[in-house]
């Protein structure tokens, strides 16, 4: 499956289960990390960790499973990492404390639009 299907299935994922500020960060010119990380908020870690079932729901379906996952257990910062593809889901204050939308502004912000479409 291809990046921009993953982040497809993973955006759609997020937004059925409510998720808040949902962004694309196109990162693979500035790191070997990743291709693209995906952030997203939720107001509560029992929220939090609903928006990470359901996007590993949705991409098992499609054959797809993480590579990793961190941070589930706490649920303040989650991270399901598949390989080109690094979801961060945050609560909304931990987001906020770390801000990787300042840290990777570098990077190019892709429209949601974009990948949906």
């Amino acid at each position: 499956m291809e990046n921009k299907e993953i982040l497809k299935v993973a955006v759609t994922a997020l937004q059925d289960k409510k998720a808040k500020n949902i962004e694309i960060i196109k990162v693979g010119d500035l790191t070997a990390l990743a291709d693209y990380f995906l952030l997203a908020s939720g107001t509560s870690t029992t929220q939090t960790k609903a928006l990470a079932d359901e996007v590993e729901r949705k991409l098992s379906e499609k054959g797809i499973t993480p590579n990793r996952t961190e941070g589930y257990k706490g649920a303040n910062w989650v991270a399901l990492d598949y390989v080109d593809v690094v979801v961060h889901i945050f609560h909304e204050e931990t987001r906020g404390f770390y801000d990787l939308e300042r840290l990777w502004q570098d990077g190019e912000f892709v429209k949601l639009d974009e990948i949906l479409s």
